[in-house]
């Protein structure tokens, strides 16, 4: 990406798609009864509360990546279990959201005349898009640190929900092999790249696809 400004471009919709997803684990959590990540300034729209340098550098480097962790404190939860899991959701489910609502407006640029401006807030909507389908579509990997692991402890019975996290530890190590490249790709993204194509095809209009972003 050569161009300097849609470089900037790029980068804001990286931050503008962690931010509404670490902003959302934040906001469901206060919901339903745990302040912690208020009280913690997790509870803003501010990228720099929510930042993870490692996680931005995996972004960078690797194309998938992750926000600085929302603090829980479980014994403020009616049921830690179940709630954990609906936390974890939030954040995919406020991505996907986002990317539906950005390509509904995106379709309405059409009716408008073109423009210096439009070509940008073009780009601009497209690279969201594509961050929060990474992001939710990522995040729902069944791994530990990743949303995905804890959604699914909360939907396991009891017996099993307790056995499944004994894998927590375990965790880094199998993403790491994941995301570490075999070739000219990686597990991770021989999982995560179908799901993310299958939803552009869906929300892009094809003569917007650039197929370039991720």
């Amino acid at each position: 990406m050569q161009n300097p400004l849609y470089f900037l471009i790029y980068i804001l919709a990286l931050l503008a798609a962690i931010t509404i997803h670490e902003f959302s684990h934040a906001l469901v959590a206060d919901y339903l009864g745990d302040p912690t990540a208020r009280l913690s300034g997790r509870l803003k729209l501010d990228p720099r509360v929510h930042l993870d340098l490692t996680g931005l550098l995996f972004l960078f480097f690797f194309g998938f990546g992750w926000g600085k962790p929302v603090p829980v404190d479980s014994f403020n939860l009616k049921n830690p279990r179940r709630d954990n899991a609906l936390i974890s959701l939030a954040g995919p489910m406020s991505n996907f959201i986002l990317a539906i609502i950005l390509s509904l407006l995106l379709k309405l640029f059409n009716f408008l005349p073109e423009s210096d401006l439009i070509n940008l807030a073009t780009v601009f909507f497209i690279s969201l898009i594509s961050f929060n389908l990474v992001l939710g579509v990522f995040n729902l990997l069944p791994i530990h640190p990743l949303d995905g692991f804890k959604i699914v402890a909360g939907f396991l019975p009891k017996e099993k929900a307790e056995e499944w996290q004994q894998l927590e530890s375990y965790g880094m190590i199998f993403l790491l092999l994941m995301i570490f490249p075999i070739g000219n790709s990686s597990m991770v993204e021989a999982v995560v790249r179908p799901g993310v194509n299958f939803y552009l095809n869906l929300l892009l209009p094809t003569s917007l696809k650039t197929g370039g972003i991720v």
